[in-house]
C-alpha cells in the first residue's frame, strides 16, 4: 500500500471539496480549482477528510494512488495558502520593473523582455533583482517560473542569468592562458 496514497487529506475550515465522477473541485478563500482524476481512482469525501482509494495492486494503480492524493492535497493547499516561486536576476544591469500587470526585464539583450502573466498567475517585484511568481495552482506556478528562467538560464562561468532563489549554480573554471 502506498504510504502517501493512503494518508487522508484534512480539509481546513473554509474549504469545500466536491467530487463529481472523475472531476474533483476544491473551493477556498483564494479561489477554485478543478481537476480530472483517473477514472479508476476513487475519491471519497467524509468526516472533513478526502480519501483516495485504488481498485487493485496493479503497477498503474499503485503509481496513480500517491500521485492522485498529492495532486488533490496541492489543490487544497493552493486554495488556502497559495504557492510562490522566488527568482533572482544575477548580473550587471540585470533588473526587473513592474508596470501594471506586466513586468519588463533588462537581461543584457538588445531589447527589453516583457512578461505577461498567464491567467491565475501574479508576478511581484519586491526588489529590482528579484521576482516572486504567485498563484493557487502549483503546476501553473512552476511551469511559468521555469518559462521565465529559460529566458536567460544561469551560465556556469560567471553565474549570470535568472535563477531560483534556492538554486545553487555549479561554477566552472575559465580558460587558462599559455605561458
Amino acid at each position: 500500500m502506498s504510504r502517501i496514497g493512503r494518508k487522508p487529506i484534512p480539509i481546513p475550515a473554509g474549504v469545500e471539496v466536491s467530487v463529481n465522477g472523475t472531476e474533483v473541485t476544491v473551493k477556498g478563500p483564494k479561489g477554485q480549482l478543478t481537476r480530472r482524476v483517473h477514472p479508476e481512482m476513487r475519491v471519497i469525501v467524509q468526516d472533513n477528510h478526502v480519501i483516495v482509494e485504488r481498485p487493485s495492486d496493479e503497477k498503474l494503480h499503485r503509481a496513480l494512488h500517491g500521485t492522485t492524493r498529492s495532486v488533490i492535497a496541492n489543490m487544497v493547499e493552493g486554495v488556502t495558502n497559495g504557492f510562490s516561486k522566488h527568482l533572482e536576476l544575477v548580473g550587471v544591469g540585470y533588473r526587473a520593473a513592474k508596470s501594471g500587470r506586466n513586468v519588463t526585464l533588462s537581461l543584457g539583450f538588445s531589447h527589453p523582455v516583457v512578461l505577461e502573466p498567464d491567467e491565475g498567475i501574479e508576478i511581484d517585484v519586491p526588489a529590482p533583482n528579484r521576482l516572486v511568481i504567485q498563484g493557487i495552482d502549483k503546476e501553473k506556478v512552476g511551469v511559468y517560473a521555469a518559462k521565465v528562467r529559460s529566458i536567460r538560464k544561469p551560465e556556469p562561468y560567471k553565474g549570470k542569468g535568472i535563477r531560483y532563489a534556492d538554486e545553487v549554480v555549479r561554477r566552472k573554471v575559465g580558460k587558462t592562458g599559455k605561458k
